[in-house]
């Protein structure tokens, strides 16, 4: 990892000052540091970075203009000379700012990138370094799924890799795959996932004691989309290898939750396909019939998405669980609406609601919360069918692929539903172009809350 967090300080650690826009003269630093900034024009500014000349050429020090937010304290990952380092005053949410700085070190490397320069980073006063090592773990573990393209992470790489995460923390696995998807009542996870040269399959792990709260994720899976039948253009499918973001993310939370040993029993389930074309591929004007018994025309084969969520989440609804997330990359419209970095949530609890958007303001990892707009139930009508996969127009379409999953969760305590992109368009402070975990660091600030 190229930024490492220590806990005890190297003897020739050099500071890191925090400056606020125009505080340079209250910023506490030496004349020396304060004529040097001036000489170079630093005032502050957001995300700018200074380094500070010492005796004989060495470095002193460094300058970083701190805005508002934790997480653009990434961007010291890429500007800081290597060496060892430390905060000169401790920031305002040791935590944010410890996690900023592993998370803007990342770089995907299974390819033969260089991991970049070295920085060893004195962990903050009040920052936890267990806790941080396993935020830092868990996102790194989303992006690197996500990252990687279909060739080495089809349905088969994504179950080994539930698998080595299993063995980690000594969860059990049990996994439906190929024609058994038909003989256990999983017809909608296997017909998305026939056409593929790759048996479709449903992942399924648990871990903690059985009479502990039951919290439950279900992950979409697809590992490439093709559209099926209803294919993308070209230029649609070139990021379709993040399509299994959300199997990656509650991968991600799944691990916060059991490195921090909470008292819950941890169910995952993770429909993994791919969505292909092939002799056998399901078509437009199919009738499927579900887990739940719901028969759904398909009006679209390139919404497969909500298909194969749509058994995993009856099947997790059948054990009544206290807490049910689902997470998905499921439409553009919420893009659309919101943009990459914004995924939207929706859920019929108030109080879960209340603090998912508290939680997302504390830890910095955005959401917000859409309607379930009753009003729209009635586009997903069939003429054949109790309900269509699609609508016939293109509004709203984040909303009535949330109202389309919401009927296969009928007994669930609580359930919500992220409708996420797991993918940054360009480079951020706290990481790079590429994979993306969004909302599981609020959900496990809730989780935790919770079931702690």
């Amino acid at each position: 990892m190229p930024v490492e967090l220590v806990e005890k300080k190297p003897r020739k650690a050099l500071p890191v000052h925090l400056v606020r826009k125009d505080g340079l003269e209250t910023a506490g630093l030496s004349p020396q540091a304060l004529a040097w900034a001036k000489a170079n024009g630093f005032l502050g500014e957001a995300g700018k970075t200074l380094v500070l000349p010492g005796k004989d050429g060495e470095l002193s020090g460094a300058l970083f203009g701190h805005g508002e937010g934790s997480l653009q304290l990434g961007a010291l990952a890429k500007a800081l000379p290597e060496g060892d380092w430390h905060f000169a005053d401790v920031p305002a949410d040791p935590e944010l700012a410890a996690l900023a700085l592993a998370l803007g070190g990342y770089v995907f490397t299974r390819y033969g990138k260089k991991p970049g320069k070295a920085l060893r980073f004195v962990l903050p006063a009040g920052a936890d370094a267990a806790r941080v090592a396993s935020l830092v773990e868990a996102v790194h573990l989303v992006r690197d799924l996500v990252n990687t393209p279909t060739s080495d992470m089809g349905p088969e790489a994504l179950e080994q890799a539930v698998r080595t995460l299993a063995r980690r923390h000594k969860a059990d696995v049990a996994v439906t795959k190929g024609d058994d998807l038909l003989k256990k009542n999983f017809p909608m996870i296997h017909a998305v996932g026939r056409a593929s040269a790759e048996a479709p399959r449903l992942i399924d792990l648990t871990w903690g004691l059985k009479n502990a709260p039951k919290v439950t994720l279900v992950g979409k899976g697809v590992c490439f989309d093709t559209g099926g039948l209803d294919i993308k253009p070209s230029a649609s499918m070139l990021l379709m290898k993040k399509d299994m973001g959300g199997a990656a993310n509650v991968l991600g939370l799944a691990s916060m939750i059991m490195a921090a040993g909470l008292k819950v029993r941890l169910r995952v389930l993770i429909p993994a396909v791919e969505n292909s074309i092939s002799a056998n591929a399901f078509r437009p004007g199919d009738v499927l019939t579900s887990r739940k018994g719901i028969t759904v025309e398909i009006g679209n084969t390139d919404a497969e998405g909500r298909l194969v969520l749509a058994d995993a989440l009856a099947l997790a609804d059948d054990e009544k669980p206290e807490l049910l997330v689902d997470m998905a990359t499921l439409t553009g419209a919420a893009r659309v609406a919101l943009g990459p970095d914004l995924p939207p949530f929706y859920t019929d609890d108030e109080t879960l609601a209340g603090e998912l958007a508290a939680a997302a303001v504390a830890v910095e990892d955005p959401l917000w919360r859409m309607p379930l707009w009753k009003a729209y139930d009635g586009k997903l009508a069939s003429k054949v069918a109790d309900i269509n996969n699609v609508t016939p127009d293109s509004f709203a379409g984040s909303i009535t692929a949330a109202l389309f999953l919401k009927r296969f969760v009928e007994k669930a305590q609580s359930w919500a539903h992220f409708d996420i992109f797991a993918w940054n368009p360009s480079e951020r402070a706290y990481g790079p172009a590429g994979g993306e975990a969004q909302a599981i660091r609020a959900l496990e600030r809730v989780i935790s809350g919770r079931f702690g």
